[in-house]
């Protein structure tokens, strides 16, 4: 007998194939930590989590080292007793992403982030710096930032040697997006401070 293939049977059987994929499991960061305790992770391990998912940091080479060393010179000389600056530190977004950005400019607190890591709200500016981790930082991380509503996102591009500026998050996306100039780059969180990057690509 032939068999009639009805396009109802093939939706209802590809709906329920699609219910029978495995579910993805996401680490929270309380899931991450634990990992770290125990010893599945190294607690010295270069890594991140990012939408509850462990990533793998690459190991930073000199021009990338030598560009986060100068900005922090440059950043924390210019908000010295106004804000707090962060090396390669944790930031807790969300119960499921704390990435370690290369620099963050926090609000400045008595406790220098003692009690407990920077939030989203504590947070002014943040700054990756690009080389093999470009296209990652482009694609994934600045619109994590925008989805967390973190007011300004410098992406300083090794390769393109170029900052391209992120700024004004709406619903998950930045809505101003320029190559700023870098003879006086504004701090628009803090009146009246700007700095000189010229120095920025050697």
């Amino acid at each position: 007998m032939p068999v009639h293939w009805h396009p109802r049977t093939a939706y209802s059987e590809s709906m329920h194939a699609a219910t029978d994929l495995p579910r993805r499991h996401w680490l929270t960061v309380d899931d991450y930590y634990r990992m770290a305790e125990v010893g599945i992770l190294d607690e010295e391990a270069r890594v991140e989590l990012i939408d509850g998912e462990i990533i793998d940091m690459a190991p930073p080479g000199s021009p990338h080292a030598g560009t986060v060393t100068y900005l922090t010179e440059v950043l924390m000389g210019a908000v010295a007793g106004r804000a707090c600056v962060r090396v390669q530190n944790p930031v807790r977004l969300s119960k499921y992403s704390e990435p370690q950005p290369d620099l963050a400019v926090l609000r400045r607190r008595d406790d220098f982030y003692r009690e407990r890591h920077p939030h989203p709200d504590d947070v002014l500016l943040i700054v990756e710096v690009a080389a093999s981790s470009l296209r990652f930082d482009r694609k994934k991380k600045v619109p994590l930032y925008a989805r967390h509503g973190i007011p300004e996102v410098w992406l300083v591009d090794l390769g393109g040697q170029r900052l391209v500026r992120y700024r004004a998050p709406q619903r998950g996306s930045y809505t101003l997006v320029d190559e700023p100039n870098l003879t006086a780059l504004e701090l628009p969180a803090l009146a009246r401070i700007a700095v000189d990057l010229q120095r920025l690509f050697g």
